[in-house]
Parts: structure tokens; C-alpha cells; sequence
């Protein structure tokens, strides 16, 4: 059987499966899968939709700084969602800020995955002093608010690396990700000692399989579902995270702002009447993070069988 012979087998034991069932049955789940492909589809092709790189100084022009949206009387093309006082074009800031934004989460939540489904995988399958040692430490990180943490970790790192620069999108990755990787370590730890004294396992381990291969090739596969749904949430957590540490300073550098600096930067000037500098990208910001729960919500009740 070929590579495309088990695509197709596999393909056609999805579409006649309960999943996807419940997905085309579903118009959230539909509507908000299709609302966060196009909003991530746009921003990853934001160099080819947007009339200007708005981060680039050279492509700013200060005549233009704070022009209202283009159905206001003093809007014009093609600054459609009008511009920031620096003459920059909102809907190009929108869609490049998106793309660190999306960045820095989707990164955030992949390390998060790593390091709390391995600790989770070890405590659960090893037992004794290690889980002991491993979970009072995810118990002493969950009595913190993660937000909390990552404004520590970013601000002791910000000490040890006050040059910043690119180290400064590795911080806030690495702030997110160690503020999140519990929830992954406990849901796979209780995961794991349900699996381990099943049939499966004590089989692997008479016919003389060692544990590392145990946990990885039989325990893990089996225990990756709640973790694709807590992945899910987090991706909107770790959004949302990433623009409040940006929006308070401590974030993104500035010479790639993401929504939370744009939304920051846009807050100066509520008061003084430019309004969408502020509004659009929280607008865009608030559809993201909906749509990705909502997603995540479906998932959670799809792969929940109790619910089928």
C-alpha cells in the first residue's frame, strides 16, 4: 500500500468519522475555523495585500499622520482604515502586527506543548519521588497568575539582556510559554497513569520494551487529545498574554510592534479624537481571540465522549 492509498484509506475513515460529523453540524465550529484561517491567511500574506510595509521609515510620509478611515469626509485611498501619527496605515499595521502577534503564540504554546507534556509524561509513567518533585512545582507556578509570571521571567531576562533586540522575541516566547506549560504537564500526567496500567503496556513490558520507548510510542499517541484541545485555548491565552505584556512595554520590541503595541501606541490619542488608532486593531485582536476559543470550545466537546 502506497503513500496515497493510506492518504485516501485515512481521509475517508475522517470524513465518516464523529469529528467531522460534528463539524459540519456545527455553524460556530464552521464560522469561527473560517473567520481564524482568514484572519491568519492575512496576516501571513500581509506583504502581498497591504498597500505599504508600515515598519519600514522609509515608506512613512508625516503629511499623511493621522487621517481618519476613508468613508470619514477627510479620509482618502488608500489609507482605508485610516492612519497612526507617524502617517502609518492601519490596515497594514493591523495585518504585519497580526503576524507577530500569531507568531509568538503559535511558538509560545509548541514550547508549552514540549515541556509540559514531557514533565507530565514522566511524572505520570515514573511515579514516586519524580512526580512528587514535578508536580509541586506545576502546583506552586498554578497559585501565580500567568500573566504574573511573565512579566517576572520578561523582566529578569530584560536585566540579563538589556541590549534586547532579536533576544527580545525569544523572551517573550519562551515568558509565555513557561507562564502555560502546567495545565499541559497535570492533563497529561493524570492521561498517563490511566494508560500505564492498561494491557498494552504491561505487554510492551514483558516481551522486554523500555520505558522511554513505552511512554513515547504507546503512551503519548494515546494521551495527545486533551492536549490538542488545551492547545487550542492556550493559542488565544498566549495571544492575548503576548498583547498585554507588548501593550504594557515589556513585549515585543518596537521595531515589530504587534496589536497589543499598536493598541498601546493608540491609546495616547483616544482622548485627542483618532479613534481607530486604537479601535481597529482591538477590534481585530477581540475577533482573533473569539474565534480561536470558539474553536476550541467545538474541540473540546468533539473529542469529549461523553458527549457523542
Amino acid at each position: 500500500m502506497g503513500p496515497w492509498t493510506r492518504f485516501k484509506d485515512n481521509l475517508a475513515r475522517f470524513l465518516d468519522g464523529d469529528i467531522w460529523h460534528s463539524f459540519r453540524t456545527s455553524p460556530v465550529a464552521m464560522m469561527s475555523t473560517v473567520l481564524a484561517l482568514v484572519m491568519i491567511t492575512a496576516a501571513m500574506i500581509a506583504p502581498v495585500i497591504t498597500p505599504q510595509d508600515p515598519f519600514e521609515p522609509a515608506a512613512l510620509d508625516l503629511l499623511d499622520a493621522s487621517t481618519p478611515p476613508v468613508w470619514h469626509p477627510d479620509g482618502y485611498m488608500p489609507f482605508v482604515l485610516g492612519t497612526d501619527d507617524q502617517g502609518r496605515d492601519m490596515y497594514s499595521a493591523i495585518l504585519y502586527g497580526s503576524r507577530v502577534s500569531i507568531l509568538v503564540g503559535l511558538s509560545s504554546v509548541v514550547l508549552a506543548i514540549v515541556l509540559g507534556v514531557t514533565l507530565g509524561l514522566v511524572a505520570g509513567f515514573v511515579g514516586g519521588r519524580t512526580d512528587a518533585v514535578i508536580m509541586r512545582i506545576t502546583d506552586v507556578q498554578l497559585s501565580f497568575p500567568a500573566l504574573l509570571i511573565a512579566l517576572l521571567i520578561s523582566g529578569v531576562s530584560k536585566a540579563v539582556f538589556p541590549e534586547g533586540g532579536d533576544v527580545a522575541l525569544y523572551v517573550i516566547v519562551a515568558s509565555i510559554a513557561l507562564s502555560i506549560w502546567p495545565q499541559f504537564a497535570r492533563t497529561v500526567r493524570g492521561s498517563t497513569m490511566v494508560e500505564k496500567s492498561k494491557e498494552y503496556v504491561q505487554a510492551a513490558r514483558v516481551i522486554g520494551v523500555s520505558s522511554i520507548a513505552i511512554m513515547y510510542r504507546h503512551v503519548l499517541p494515546n494521551v495527545m487529545g486533551p492536549v490538542l484541545v488545551i492547545g487550542t485555548i492556550n493559542l488565544a491565552v498566549a495571544i492575548l498574554l503576548e498583547a498585554t505584556l507588548s501593550f504594557l512595554g515589556v513585549g515585543v520590541p518596537a521595531t515589530e510592534p504587534s496589536l497589543g503595541t499598536l493598541i498601546r501606541i493608540g491609546s495616547d490619542f483616544l482622548f485627542s479624537g483618532d479613534w481607530w488608532i486604537v479601535t481597529f486593531p482591538g477590534i481585530f485582536l477581540a475577533l482573533l481571540v473569539v474565534a480561536v476559543n470558539l474553536l476550541g470550545d467545538w474541540l473540546r466537546d468533539a473529542l469529549n465522549p461523553k458527549l457523542r
